[in-house]
């Protein structure tokens, strides 16, 4: 299986045609068209079902798909690696990172690496714990921001010298909105959206004791910024962290903290073991630096 047929699969996926694909890719209809049979023919699967307008993918399709688009990612990934210069350092730093205010450190770091090496771009990925940890596993990214409790067994890490505070995420009208912190009683009987990640369930059951099992959560959340939509449209309280929604004096929404007080530390990960590109290492260096002058 070549990268290039990989790359034309990909093509023919996004375009839902051999034809469209063809004019993309520059090459012919009928050597497009054999490539996709001899794709098939290797892996013995069905990857396309053939209508009469468009191909769609089949559940096989659907699922080389994303290892495809995942290969080709960390193909060309390695590619701009040692493509970096040795005088002047160039190259690809890319970082997975959950949903947390400590993402100014990170943006304070590459803001530095930047100038001192404007060649160097840096790739961002937004996702949760588990999709960070992934794309770690999978080669896909250099770094990785956790919001802890994580379980870092597989990683060296550096601990953030900050730390993030839950809370609850409502509108300005809402009866909890005169309130100063919100306790677990606070809670029962309004409707509850909350993050659908094992590890959040436990830290949040683990405040709201005997009350967690009594919550009535009607949406779970992966990313907060739809959530904060629904909150917005009156569809409950959200438990999150602070700072990730910017409120402003003109928003329909508030923040109110938990009490007792529950506060998150910050994570940066990496796999063990591992190699940097040039970039990679010195995006490092400029994060360690970022941190130590954050402590003084």
């Amino acid at each position: 299986m070549e990268l290039r047929v990989l790359r034309y699969f990909l093509a023919v996926a996004k375009q839902e045609s051999i034809s469209k694909a063809a004019e993309t890719l520059h090459i012919t209809q009928p050597t497009l068209s054999r490539q996709m049979m001899e794709l098939e023919e290797e892996l013995g699967k069905t990857l396309f079902l053939r209508g009469k307008r468009k191909l769609s993918l089949t559940e096989e399709g659907i699922f080389l798909r994303k290892r495809a688009q995942e290969i080709i990612a960390l193909a060309d990934k390695t590619k701009a690696d040692f493509k970096a210069s040795n005088e002047d350092i160039s190259g690809d730093v890319y970082i997975a990172g959950g949903e947390t205010d400590a993402m100014r450190l990170i943006a304070k770091a590459i803001h530095n690496l930047q100038k001192a090496h404007p060649h160097i771009v840096c790739h961002l990925f937004s996702g949760n714990a588990e999709d960070v940890t992934e794309r770690l596993d999978k080669g896909l990214a250099d770094f990785g921001l956790i919001i802890e409790p994580a379980d870092l067994s597989s990683y060296d890490f550096i601990k953030l010298p900050v730390t993030d505070t839950w809370g609850v995420l409502m509108r300005k009208d809402s009866p909890l909105a005169a309130k100063s912190a919100i306790m677990p009683s606070d809670l029962l009987g309004v409707p509850i959206l909350t993050s659908n990640q094992a590890m959040v369930k436990n830290e949040v059951s683990g405040w709201a004791g005997d009350v967690y099992a009594q919550l009535n959560v009607t949406t779970m959340y992966s990313l907060l910024y739809n959530a904060s939509l629904m909150v917005e449209e009156g569809l409950g309280y959200a438990l999150c962290l602070d700072k990730i929604i910017r409120i402003h004096d003109d928003s329909p929404l508030c923040f109110r903290p938990l009490h007792p007080k529950l506060e998150v530390g910050i994570d940066i990960i990496w796999k063990q073991g591992q190699v940097f590109s040039k970039s990679a290492a010195k995006f490092l260096e400029y994060m360690q630096r970022e941190i130590t002058a954050f402590q003084k």
